[in-house]
C-alpha cells in the first residue's frame, strides 16, 4: 500500500490542471467605486417595518428563554 507513495508524491500531474484554472478564474481589477449615501430609513439595508419584525421576534425569544430559565430553576413558582 506504500510501497510507491514517495513516487507519487513526487509526481504532479494536477499542477497543470490548477495553473489553467487559476488563470481561468483571474479576475481584473475593478476601480474602487464610491459608495452610495445610504436611504434616510435604512439601517443594514432594512425598512422600518422589516426592522420593528425583527425586533418583535428578539423580544419574544428573549422572553421565552427567560421564562424557561425561571421554570428550569424553580424560581417561578406555579
Amino acid at each position: 500500500m506504500f510501497d510507491s507513495l514517495r513516487e507519487d508524491a513526487n509526481s504532479t500531474p494536477f499542477y497543470e490542471d490548477e495553473a489553467a484554472f487559476n488563470d481561468a478564474q483571474a479576475v481584473p481589477a475593478e476601480p474602487k467605486s464610491k459608495k452610495k449615501a445610504s436611504a434616510p430609513g435604512h439601517f443594514l439595508g432594512m425598512t422600518p417595518v422589516q426592522r420593528f419584525i425583527i425586533a418583535v421576534m428578539l423580544l419574544i425569544a428573549v422572553c421565552s428563554l427567560g421564562s424557561m430559565c425561571l421554570l428550569v430553576t424553580g424560581k417561578l413558582g406555579f
